[in-house]
């Protein structure tokens, strides 16, 4: 039995949320990319003490929606697997490229983006495929990719394109084994010129912290 794998291409639509409007006042504009488990309209709580009339933040949703536990009630979403990834990437690449052209920003405002868990890999990767050229990109307990080098942030000015990297000194998904590695990485990607935040607590998100990145 010879079993062939094989590629279409088609149009797809998805959605995606927002909170807070997008207007003259608007000073920050987050792009904010979920973890595994999450939709982005559940999300978008964290932000909800921030600023609305200085912040405006678009949460695009992971395509790949599943039922939580087995119980047929509650559903997340999940951005990649390792089946098929290149292509997968590919799609979501072009999705979020969507997004921002209907959005539509103003090239007056901040542009803020955040990666949660597994939202890391996506913001990193886009940030880098596009050389967006954002004001604060938020690495929030989360890997960045191994395939990223320093040669694809090399077209960043650290000194204006602020790294902020995240994590809660419980978070069981950080060994320290893990975290010296992701330590050195983040040295070499960035040159040394991240600035880490850890607070106390687990893999979570806490408003306090995005509070302070407001500013």
């Amino acid at each position: 039995m010879k079993i062939d794998v094989k590629e279409v291409t088609y149009t797809n639509t998805n959605t995606y949320n927002t909170l807070n409007v997008l207007s003259e006042k608007t000073e920050n504009v987050w792009l904010v990319f979920h973890g595994i488990g999450f939709l982005s309209k559940y999300f978008l709580r964290y932000f909800k003490k921030l600023n609305p009339d200085k912040n405006y933040i678009i949460a695009p949703q992971a395509p790949s929606k599943y039922y939580l536990n087995n119980e047929f009630k509650y559903v997340g979403a999940s951005w990649l697997t390792k089946e098929s990834t290149a292509i997968e990437m590919g799609n979501v690449l072009h999705y979020i490229d969507a997004i921002i052209a209907s959005e539509k920003i103003p090239l007056d405002k901040k542009l803020i983006v955040l990666g949660f868990s597994q939202g890391v890999s996506i913001a990193t990767r886009w940030v880098t495929h596009r050389k967006i050229n954002f004001n604060k990109l938020i690495i929030y307990a989360g890997s960045i990719p191994n395939e990223l080098t320093t040669k694809d942030f090399d077209y960043l000015n650290f000194n204006i394109s602020k790294i902020e990297l995240v994590y809660g000194d419980k978070d069981e998904y950080l060994s320290t084994e893990r975290l010296k590695k992701e330590k050195k990485k983040s040295d070499s990607l960035f040159l040394k010129k991240a600035r880490t935040t850890i607070f106390n607590g687990g893999h979570e998100v806490k408003t306090t912290i995005l509070l302070k990145f407001e500013s």
